[in-house]
């Protein structure tokens, strides 16, 4: 009983879902949903902001650290208690009494400070600033790229429902013949014409059309719910493109590999953020100047100050040797450099390579394309013939089901001919796009 509660539950779901009714779409309305919605080209926006938010940071090597404090003392310590009211300006003769001097009463004081901080040249800092912009420049280079690969992506998932609804009319139509077929050989068999095996034998065709027809169906759910994913739609509706399937037209593309691509400008980037951190590091064996100044206030009640001060300097650092910490670092970002040119190359070669495989691929799909084009039709005829020669009772009903089955199946394989050709043309595109 469970068995059959259970079917039953998937019937009825089954059910449910082919009674959703298709929602029109376009494919400039998809286009639209992904690049406001997809999740990938966000997270790809976010990359840009970390990416910012680490040159925000280098900041820190041309503006001031300002700090402002505010601390409380007690004392009874003869050198504070007399540097206590020395800051508070509060002295009298009196207070120079040796005895005062030597055993002062408990002294107060209440400090507020104002500490300055301002680099003034920290080259090793310039050019990490320098680097945290290439990686920024690089950062939004990949977004760029990110977003050609999500709408390629799109692209393609959209010509996926189109050939999985082309796919659909087709079996549906071929339904429809070999239902016709099954009302002849029923009367033909009734007539004595036909024997119960070639019955059956329709009868199976036709089982066979009905097991596709429900592959075809749910690979319309498929291609649904992966448009609903790209567009970030949660209610993963059933979409149906409000235009067929068609051959696209070969714009002409570049021969070449183009060293303005936006993924090859950003590992360019890339590879300079990577030679700029090395040259800090050599600049790191230099020194530093910094300035400095604090403004103070004194008083012997908390958050007042009748008493001021200031000073200010300058320091020249200079750290001769860190027991040869800075010699390995700087190592260590020329070797990370040097890696960084060597991916460059690599990625450029296998770039030209996966570009060559593109454009062997699109000519492949233009000569399949005609070819299934010419078999397409050629098994239209055939079937054709075969057909009224049935209806005559001169043909075998094998042979029918043979020619019918063709045509269909040639009718598949032009359809995912030219969905192959138009994704081969759109990713040769993607390839070669500036």
């Amino acid at each position: 009983m469970k068995i059959i509660g259970y079917t039953l539950l998937v019937v009825l779901f089954s059910l449910n879902l082919g009674a959703q009714e298709p929602l029109l779409i376009s494919q400039e309305e998809v286009f639209a949903k992904v690049r406001e919605n997809n999740r990938t080209l966000k997270m790809s926006q976010q990359d840009v902001l970390m990416a910012r938010g680490d040159l925000d940071q280098t900041n820190a090597v041309v503006l001031p650290n300002v700090g402002i404090s505010h601390t409380g003392f007690a004392t009874t310590n003869p050198l504070m208690a007399f540097g206590f009211k020395l800051n508070q300006a509060i002295l009298t003769q009196g207070d120079f009494d040796p005895n005062l001097l030597n055993n002062p009463s408990q002294v107060e004081d209440y400090a507020t400070r104002i500490v300055v901080q301002q680099p003034v040249l920290n080259l090793d800092g310039l050019y990490q600033r320098k680097a945290a912009k290439s990686k920024l420049h690089a950062t939004e280079l990949q977004s760029v790229r990110t977003r050609d690969y999500v709408e390629l992506e799109m692209y393609k998932a959209y010509m996926q429902l189109q050939l999985a609804y082309k796919t659909l009319n087709v079996l549906e139509k071929a339904k429809e013949a070999a239902l016709e077929n099954k009302r002849i050989a029923h009367n033909s068999f009734k007539q004595g014409y036909l024997q119960k095996s070639d019955v059956l034998a329709v009868e199976v065709r036709l089982t066979e059309i009905d097991n596709q027809l429900q592959y075809a169906k749910s690979n319309i759910q498929n291609a649904s719910n992966y448009l609903s994913v790209l567009m970030d739609d949660n209610n993963y509706p059933i979409l149906q493109p409000i235009d067929s399937l068609t051959v696209n037209e070969d714009t002409a593309a570049p021969d070449g590999l183009s060293e303005d691509r936006a993924d090859i400008q950003a590992m360019v980037a890339a590879s300079k953020a990577y030679q700029q951190l090395h040259t800090a590091d050599k600049m790191r064996f230099l020194p530093r100047l910094n300035a400095f100044g604090t403004y103070e206030l004194h008083d012997d009640t908390v958050f007042q100050g009748e008493a001021e001060g200031y000073f200010f300097g300058a320091e020249l650092q200079w750290n001769l040797f860190e027991g040869g910490a800075r010699l390995g670092k700087a190592k260590k970002s020329k070797a990370e450099y040097e890696k960084s040119m060597l991916q460059l190359q690599q990625y450029k070669a296998e770039s030209q390579v996966e570009l060559n495989r593109a454009q062997r691929m699109l000519d492949d799909a233009k000569n399949n394309l005609v070819l299934a084009g010419l078999a397409m039709e050629q098994s239209k005829e055939s079937l054709r013939i075969r057909t009224n020669r049935f209806g005559e009772g001169l043909e075998k009903t094998t042979d029918v089901l043979w020619a019918e089955s063709q045509y269909a199946q040639k009718q598949l394989d032009y359809y995912a001919t030219i969905f192959n050709h138009n994704y081969s043309l759109a990713y040769v595109q993607f390839l070669t796009k500036d």
